[in-house]
């Protein structure tokens, strides 16, 4: 038994040493990691990179490296908010709004738009939604099966930034500008009482994107020269310009090139994917490369014929972890979009904006780490 004189010593000690635990500073090594918050915009339409980036988004969450926010799509077609709350739902997460491009571009208005376009234009969203198993039973159950019950993307763009705290959210655009070039000429309104420009300015602390090409790369034996037009951009120029243009945080720009340079091994799908029957990412893929075959004679067998380009997904990467040396980047510049949907980047010391870099030491670490987080299990099996 301690005596009196021993006890008080005792407790004097205890607390200078609380005392001392309490004075020590929190450093990066001891503080908890908050989660990024983000919001996902997305086309999810025509290419399976989006899905694929998206697996990636709720991954990261289960691991509480982000807190996605919101998806608001960017193609006008029900079909894409039915499949995103599907693949949500799959993961665990069907909490996560889900908003919709009104009086956008749709498969009709595409194909009027781009006559010119023949390679074939994927139904995955719609036919991954449909899917039905053999008693006749929806494959996935989800809670959004009528797509046009979607909130309107730019109402819930307005909404989810006033909502958070300034400079704590980033933004990741993988699709057309169309949503956000509205959300910028947006006035104020019950969600908030700041113009669009002004929201963004104060709550998002930067956008990663993919659109664009920076260097000049190969693509089916030919050379794409830096700059040519592409996709994300030429499907609304308009919206591209003026996003780029007038956006007020920073921008970190994953170009055409760094997808293409790492692509997701299609053989890994059946490997990697097979922990329950029926998974709606391997389901996707295999959906997209059948739908493909005429387009491409390579493709025998799907989905192991068929690898494909990572674009969207080394955005969200970028996004969770832009300090992790998955790429390097350019010097600070200005990205402009040219009417042909091309782009051009100046460097500038007071630029905003600056594109990826990819060389070889990092790709195969950088692919790696995109396939891992694509195909992690959720954290409730499903």
């Amino acid at each position: 038994m301690l005596r009196p004189r021993q006890l008080a010593t005792a407790t004097l000690s205890l607390l200078l040493t609380v005392h001392s635990l309490k004075a020590q500073p929190t450093t990066a090594a001891t503080r908890p990691m908050r989660p990024v918050n983000v919001i996902f915009d997305t086309d999810i339409w025509s290419d399976i990179d989006d899905m694929l980036a998206l697996a990636m988004l709720n991954t990261l969450q289960d691991r509480h490296e982000v807190n996605l926010l919101a998806v608001t799509i960017s193609t006008d077609d029900p079909w894409c908010a039915t499949y995103v709350d599907l693949v949500d739902t799959f993961y665990g997460h069907s909490q996560i709004p889900i908003g919709i491009v009104h009086d956008g571009i749709g498969l009709k208005e595409f194909r009027k738009k781009f006559p010119q376009v023949t390679w074939p234009v994927t139904r995955y969203t719609q036919l991954v939604s449909q899917q039905k198993n053999s008693d006749g039973s929806p494959t996935y159950q989800h809670q959004l099966t009528d797509g046009t019950k979607a909130q309107d993307a730019v109402s819930l763009l307005r909404k989810t930034l006033a909502a958070q705290p300034d400079s704590s959210v980033v933004v990741i655009m993988v699709g057309y500008s169309t949503n956000l070039a509205r959300l910028l000429a947006t006035p104020p309104d019950a969600a908030s009482a700041l113009d669009g420009r002004e929201l963004v300015r104060r709550k998002v602390r930067f956008m990663s994107v993919m659109a664009g090409n920076f260097r000049e790369t190969q693509q089916g034996g030919k050379t794409v020269p830096a700059g040519q037009s592409e996709f994300n951009l030429w499907v609304d120029v308009p919206s591209a310009q003026k996003v780029f243009s007038t956006w007020p945080t920073p921008i970190f720009d994953s170009g055409f090139e760094i997808g293409l340079a790492m692509e997701y091994p299609g053989r890994d799908i059946e490997r990697d994917y097979s922990y329950v029957p029926h998974h709606p990412i391997a389901d996707t893929y295999r959906t997209y490369c059948e739908e493909m075959k005429g387009a491409d004679t390579t493709i025998k067998r799907c989905p192991t014929d068929h690898d494909h380009a990572t674009f969207d997904l080394t955005s969200v990467l970028y996004a969770a972890r832009p300090d992790r040396k998955y790429f390097s980047l350019s010097k600070p510049g200005t990205i402009t979009v040219l009417d042909d949907g091309g782009s051009h980047f100046e460097e500038s010391p007071t630029g905003a904006h600056r594109y990826l870099v990819l060389d070889e030491a990092q790709k195969a670490r950088t692919l790696e780490t995109m396939e891992m987080l694509a195909s992690q299990p959720p954290r409730v099996h499903p």
